[in-house]
């Protein structure tokens, strides 16, 4: 998948990340807000790239949005032909669950928005975690509208916080395994939500990711479904209901073969990227 996404539109991430880069190090205060992530544009492209491979939901368009490591909002993108396209709910949806995965991730643990699921149920180890951190409604609902999702998303340079235990918000990760903030991505079933984010994030080159709680090295912070009858595990203790439709499991198939994380020590020449495509 890297390489055959490098060869395709790796010469579009590169000039749009150029083209984002003036905006990425816009500041508040004397503090970076998003020097070392990507923008609109480049989130725009990946966000694309990755709806439009097969997620198991019901192939609608998406809302994305990046934090940085202080919870402050980087870039807000939409994949339909306008800010409509796809549910408005899920534009704040998306930026909550990229501070969530931001908040309870650290560079050592990564833990994804859907491995939140089952300990915040009730009884849980973490019941009540959703209601904390609430959204700051004049940060995540403040106008002009017909900026919603494009370079000048008012969201972007505000900490709108949130907290959103089901699939779609994962933690960002460089080559060299710094934890820089995170994605989140709403619009559609929780599950496709978490499968197109976890592509996105692939997109980026942002998924060095050091551990996770999935049970699977190759996929840390992967969701875990739950599996009725299943013995006690690690997994099961951070795993989220299977999305069905009418019914049918058309998704965890999918999630179980999303890309692998680069392996351990993987530059990205080896890992099969191509370098020109990577923001420094």
């Amino acid at each position: 998948m890297r390489g055959i996404f490098a060869a395709v539109i790796g010469v579009s991430l590169t000039s749009v990340i150029s083209a984002a880069d003036a905006t990425d190090t816009k500041r508040i205060g004397n503090e970076p807000r998003c020097d070392k992530l990507p923008g609109h544009a480049a989130l725009k492209a990946a966000l694309a790239a990755a709806r439009s491979t097969e997620n198991g939901g019901f192939n609608l368009d998406m809302w994305g949005a990046i934090v940085n490591r202080d919870g402050v909002v980087c870039a807000v993108a939409f994949t339909g032909s306008d800010r409509g396209s796809q549910w408005p709910g899920s534009r704040v949806i998306a930026a909550q669950k990229a501070n969530t995965a931001n908040a309870f991730s650290l560079p050592s643990l990564a833990l994804s928005t859907a491995n939140l699921w089952a300990p915040t149920q009730p009884g849980g180890t973490l019941f009540g975690l959703q209601e904390s951190n609430p959204v700051d409604p004049e940060a995540a609902y403040k106008g002009p509208f017909h900026h919603y999702g494009t370079a000048e998303d008012p969201m972007a340079g505000k900490r709108i916080g949130g907290i959103n235990v089901f699939g779609g918000g994962l933690a960002l990760y460089n080559q060299d395994k710094v934890l820089l903030g995170a994605i989140g991505v709403s619009g559609d079933t929780s599950c496709a939500d978490h499968n197109i984010a976890w592509r996105a994030r692939n997109n980026l080159q942002l998924d060095y990711v050091p551990a996770g709680v999935s049970g699977d090295a190759e996929r840390p912070d992967n969701i875990n479904y739950i599996r009725p009858g299943s013995g006690p595990s690690l997994a099961n203790d951070f795993s989220h209901p299977i999305c069905t439709i009418a019914g049918a499991d058309n998704v965890s198939r999918i999630s179980a073969d999303l890309p692998a994380i680069p392996s351990q020590g993987a530059t990205v020449k080896d890992s099969g990227r191509s370098a020109s495509a990577k923001k420094e």
